[in-house]
């Protein structure tokens, strides 16, 4: 794997931007993955800079799945 030498959010853009040794710059648009992988607002993961832990080494939907709990107004 590349050596990460920084990650930041940018509010400007909701995106996770991680840059690495060799050059390469990969930005993570959190809205995106919480779209995908969320099913409702509960869902919602809150934490941008986990989610450059996650889309690297991890899944995001078991995660995202786990961490959370769903309980409905009506039950």
């Amino acid at each position: 794997m590349k050596t990460l030498i920084s990650c930041a959010y940018n509010m400007d853009n909701c995106c996770v931007e991680l840059k690495f040794a060799d050059g390469i710059m990969n930005a993570i648009d959190t809205i995106s993955v919480e779209n995908e992988v969320a099913d409702n607002m509960y869902q919602r993961y809150n934490d941008p800079i986990g989610y450059a832990d996650l889309i690297l080494n991890g899944d995001p939907e078991i995660y995202l799945k786990t961490v959370t709990e769903y309980n409905p107004l009506d039950s």
